[in-house]
């Protein structure tokens, strides 16, 4: 590799740890090709993304980021799992950790927060995003709803009174 390519590949590592919400590092060895294709697909699936880079410029490129302390993780055959929602790489990676004992999860960070594997599960527990959108929104159409049953209530109870009324008279 030479000079050049070495350069933008440490700025591309630069702005993914700079942009990302949550970094993950995992150790990869023994994983087939085919096993890290669907590593890859399930981390799109979510907006996230899978990285293999040098540690050595790995290293360089987390001088000064936020997440500069996951530098000494980057040894051996390494994989940063990255995105932008701070829960949904952890997500993943821990869920295909579980099924495949080949990645083995070594940390990571959330901005300035380094986390360790303990950390890294606890993140991965979290609700995602989305989830907490869904959550929060149904939070405030809930008293909506209630108010539009407690209002037709009393109408319908009125049109029951008067069918039973009705009944009796004929």
């Amino acid at each position: 590799m030479d000079r050049a390519l070495k350069e933008k590949l440490v700025d591309e590592l630069g702005q993914i740890f700079e942009s990302s919400g949550v970094v993950v590092v995992s150790r990869y060895e023994g994983m087939t090709v085919a096993e890290m294709q669907d590593l890859r697909a399930q981390m799109r699936e979510v907006g996230g993304s899978i990285r293999v880079a040098k540690n050595r410029l790995a290293k360089i490129a987390l001088d000064g980021k936020p997440c500069a302390s996951i530098a000494n993780l980057l040894t051996g055959m390494t994989v940063l799992a990255y995105s932008e929602d701070p829960v949904a790489a952890a997500k993943v990676v821990q869920a295909y950790s579980k099924g495949n004992p080949k990645l083995d999860i070594l940390g990571g960070a959330m901005g300035d927060n380094a986390l360790d594997v303990a950390g890294v599960k606890a993140v991965a527990a979290m609700p995602s995003r989305e989830e907490l959108i869904a959550s929060i929104v149904g939070c405030i159409g809930a008293p909506a709803s209630n108010i539009a049953g407690a209002i037709g209530a009393p109408a319908s109870n009125i049109a029951s009174i008067l069918s039973t009324i009705e009944e009796k008279a004929a």
